[in-house]
């Protein structure tokens, strides 16, 4: 918040909070933007993720706010940010930066980011200045790297990044889930915890951890039981769900379910972006 007040003065301006799941990261992120709204200020808040991103306040992918290019991330080099665009102008008077679950980010988007800014705000500081705050969880998933491996996975991470000797560390470890009565199973969440810290061993499921299948059918009518009867109903649908790591799955299942709630001829609607005809008809 001091460094907020007294804009670019300082050159430590970047900030990394490290917070494992239930230790209100999200709270005190949004805590943060909304401290430096209320004083009239600008603050912007992104995430390497769409989901994330909807946890802050006012909050917008960093490929999106930015514009990031979609690309190779080792062909990435820049944000496509003009000096003279109405964006350039926001981040010419923006206090704050929150960044949310960085650790997913590959480094090179945080260094387009930075070269960008350094350039668009002719400020040679980190981040052209701006307060700089990111936050994530090791414990989580790394850059993705298409067709590589842990060691690539590694390598684009960011504190394999020369931004990372400038970010000041603080972190968040005491976890407020496990002081609630809202946790049904707590030994299960510190388990959890020693996991990914690589402190634990084997991990075992207890009894009543969820009920146990054995092939994709029976998933399906477990978790669809009666869709006959529900395929209209939006609060049905609501309450259920099948996650899957892989897209072959996922199109596998959603066929499966298709077809047990299908009753009428499947009707396909194409999208288009032009106009056919006179323009005026739209």
């Amino acid at each position: 918040m001091s460094r907020s007040q007294t804009g670019s003065m300082f050159d430590n301006n970047g900030f990394f909070l490290n917070a494992s799941g239930g230790t209100g990261k999200s709270f005190v992120l949004n805590m943060l933007l909304d401290s430096v709204r209320s004083q009239g200020k600008i603050a912007l808040a992104v995430a390497s993720s769409e989901i994330a991103a909807t946890v802050l306040h006012g909050g917008r992918t960093a490929h999106n706010m930015f514009k990031i290019p979609v690309m190779e991330y080792n062909e990435i080099r820049s944000c496509g940010i003009k000096k003279n665009s109405e964006l350039a102008k926001l981040l010419k008077i923006t206090s704050l930066i929150v960044w949310d679950e960085v650790v997913m980010a590959n480094k090179n988007t945080l260094t387009a980011l930075d070269i960008t800014l350094r350039d668009v705000l002719e400020n040679d500081k980190f981040m052209g200045g701006i307060v700089f705050v990111c936050a994530g969880n090791f414990r989580q998933i790394l850059p993705v790297i298409r067709g590589g491996g842990k060691n690539e996975e590694l390598e684009h991470c960011i504190k394999l990044s020369y931004l990372w000797e400038g970010l000041t560390k603080l972190e968040m470890t005491e976890n407020v889930r496990l002081k609630t009565n809202y946790v049904r199973n707590k030994s299960f969440a510190k388990n959890l915890l020693k996991l990914g810290t690589g402190e634990s061993g084997p991990v075992y499921f207890l009894e009543n951890f969820g009920i146990s299948v054995k092939t994709r059918e029976e998933l399906v009518n477990k978790v669809y039981d009666d869709i006959e009867n529900n395929r209209l109903s939006a609060s049905y649908f609501e309450k259920r769900a099948i996650i899957s790591p892989t897209n072959d799955d996922v199109d596998s299942i959603n066929s499966m379910i298709y077809e047990k709630s299908e009753e009428e001829e499947e009707v396909a609607y194409n999208s288009v972006d032009t106009a056919t005809e006179n323009d005026t008809d739209i």
